[in-house]
C-alpha cells in the first residue's frame, strides 16, 4: 500500500459480486474463479492486472450476493486496495476481513484507468502519481489497517493469539 503505488483499472457504478466472482465458476479453485473476475466488464483485467494494481470505482462497489469469493478473486490477482466512492455494506466488511484495503473515497471518478495511483488507508488518502491530484478518503482504522497488514480477521487472530502465549 501506497509506496510507488500500482496501475488504476477503473471502473464504474453498481459493479456487482457476480462480476467479481461470476457464479458459474464458484465452485472451482480460486485461480480459475480469478481468472474470469471481471470480464463481463473488462475482459482483460484478470489477465493484465498485477501485483500492487488498484481498482477504482464509483458508488455501491461489490454489491448483490455476501460470496467472499468477490474478494478472493481480487486479492489472488494481486489487487492492492479498491477505491471507491462507495461500497455496499457486506463487501465492504468482507475485504477487511479478508486482508484487502477498501476505501471510500469521493471524487476518484477522475482517476484514469492506467494511471498509476498511490493508497494510504491510514492517512485517508490517494495519490494519482500521473497527474499530481490528491483525494482525501475515509481514514481506515488502525485495527483494520492491522487486520489488511496481517491478511485478513483469521491470521490476525492467530496472530494476536500467539502473542499472548
Amino acid at each position: 500500500m501506497g509506496g510507488q503505488g500500482g496501475r488504476a483499472w477503473v471502473f464504474g457504478d453498481d459493479i456487482d459480486t457476480d462480476t467479481l466472482a461470476p457464479g458459474l465458476y464458484l465452485k472451482r479453485p480460486i485461480d480459475e474463479l480469478a481468472r474470469h473476475c471481471l470480464e463481463a466488464v473488462d475482459p482483460g483485467f484478470a489477465a493484465g492486472v498485477q501485483p500492487g494494481d488498484v481498482v477504482v470505482a464509483g458508488r455501491n462497489f461489490g454489491m448483490g450476493s455476501s460470496r467472499e469469493q468477490a474478494v478472493e478473486a481480487l486479492r489472488h490477482l494481486g489487487v492492492d486496495a479498491v477505491v471507491a466512492e462507495s461500497f455496499a455494506g457486506i463487501f465492504y466488511r468482507n475485504a477487511f476481513n479478508l486482508g484487502l484495503l477498501a476505501l471510500i473515497c469521493p471524487g476518484v471518478g477522475r482517476i484514469g484507468g492506467g494511471d498509476r495511483v498511490a493508497v494510504d488507508g491510514e492517512a485517508g488518502v490517494v495519490r494519482n502519481l500521473s497527474t499530481g491530484e490528491t483525494w482525501a478518503c475515509e481514514p481506515v482504522p488502525a485495527h483494520l489497517m492491522d487486520m489488511v497488514r496481517d491478511g485478513g480477521l483469521v491470521p490476525h487472530l492467530e496472530k494476536r493469539l500467539a502473542a499472548r502465549r
